[in-house]
C-alpha cells in the first residue's frame, strides 16, 4: 500500500511537470499545480517532505521535526481526554438508550441532528466559549470538540451491541428474575464488547480530526492544527505544510493502532456474554 501510494504521488508530480500541469489534449489547469524544485514549488517530491523534518526550522537552531514533535504531544493531551470523554458519554448513552425506549425516541432524533451541522462553523464558537472559563485550561475547548466527534459513533455501536444479546439468554436471566443491572453486566455488556471496540476505532481517528480543527479555530498557535494554519498562510515554503500535514496523518494512524492493539489485548481475554460460555 505504501509502495502504491509513493508511486500515484510521484507519478502524479512527474506526468503534471510533463503536460505542463493541464489535463491531457486540453487546457483545463490540473487540480494541483506542480512546479519545479526548490523551496518555492507546489507539490515537492516525497522525500523532500520526509528530509524537511531534519532541516532548521525558520532559520534558527531547531529542526522542524523537533518543533512538529511539541506540537503532538500538546495535540495528543487534547485527543486522549476528548476520546475517553467521547467513549464513557457515548457509552452511557447507548445505556440509556437500551434501557429506555422513550429516552431513545425522545433523544435520538437530536443525537443524529447533532452530527449533521457542519462542524467547522460551531468549532471557532465552541473553543473561544471554553476559553473564556478560567478554571479550566486553554486547550478544554478543543478537547470537547474531539469528544463531540467520538460520542456519535460510540453511542450507536453501543445499542447495537447491548442488543445483540441471544433472546434465549435474555430468557433464561428472566426466568431465574435476574435484575436488569445484572443482566447488563453480565450479559449486555459483553456482547456490546466487539462492537464498543468498531465505534472507538472510528472515534480514534474523529478524536484527531476534532482536535486540529479545532486548534485552527482556536486563538493559541499551539498543536499540529496551530502549524498547519501557520504554514499554510506562508506561500513560499509548501515543503513545511506537507510535512506538517504528513505528521498529522501519522498522529491519527498511531491514535487508531493504539485502539487496535488494546481490543487485540482485551479480546484475547474474551470470553463472551454469560450464557454463551
Amino acid at each position: 500500500m505504501v509502495v502504491l501510494l509513493v508511486a500515484l504521488w510521484e507519478g502524479y508530480r512527474a506526468a503534471a511537470l510533463a503536460l505542463g500541469n493541464t489535463w491531457p489534449g486540453s487546457s483545463v489547469n490540473l487540480p494541483i499545480r506542480v512546479t519545479g524544485s526548490g523551496n518555492a514549488q507546489t507539490f515537492p517530491h516525497l522525500w523532500e517532505i520526509v528530509t524537511a523534518l531534519g532541516r532548521p526550522y525558520r532559520g534558527g537552531g531547531e529542526t522542524l521535526g523537533s518543533f512538529l514533535a511539541s506540537g503532538v504531544a500538546y495535540t495528543l493531551r487534547e485527543v486522549a481526554v476528548g476520546f475517553v470523554l467521547g467513549v464513557v458519554f457515548g457509552f452511557l448513552l447507548g445505556v440509556l438508550f437500551c434501557h429506555s425506549r422513550v429516552a431513545e425516541k425522545g433523544l435520538m432524533p437530536y443525537v443524529v441532528a447533532s452530527q449533521v451541522i457542519p462542524f467547522i462553523a460551531f468549532a471557532p464558537i465552541l473553543v473561544v466559549v471554553f476559553n473564556q472559563i478560567d478554571a479550566l485550561p486553554v486547550w478544554s475547548g478543543v478537547a470537547v470538540l474531539s469528544m463531540y466527534l467520538v460520542f456519535f459513533p460510540v453511542t450507536l455501536n453501543t445499542v447495537r451491541g447491548l442488543r445483540s444479546t441471544p433472546a434465549t439468554a435474555e430468557e433464561l436471566m428472566r426466568s431465574y428474575a435476574v435484575s436488569w443491572w445484572t443482566r447488563l453486566w453480565k450479559l449486555r455488556v459483553p456482547a456490546a464488547v466487539p462492537y464498543l471496540f468498531v465505534g472507538m476505532k472510528i472515534g480514534a481517528t474523529a478524536a484527531v480530526v476534532g482536535a486540529i480543527v479545532g486548534e485552527i479555530s482556536a486563538p493559541s498557535s499551539a498543536g499540529i492544527g496551530g502549524a498547519i494554519f501557520a504554514f499554510g498562510r506562508v506561500t513560499n515554503n509548501a515543503v513545511q505544510l506537507f510535512a506538517t500535514t504528513f505528521v498529522a496523518g501519522l498522529v491519527g494512524i498511531t491514535a487508531y493502532l493504539v485502539v487496535v492493539g488494546l481490543e487485540r489485548v482485551t479480546m484475547r481475554y474474551y470470553d463472551g456474554p454469560a450464557g454463551q460460555r
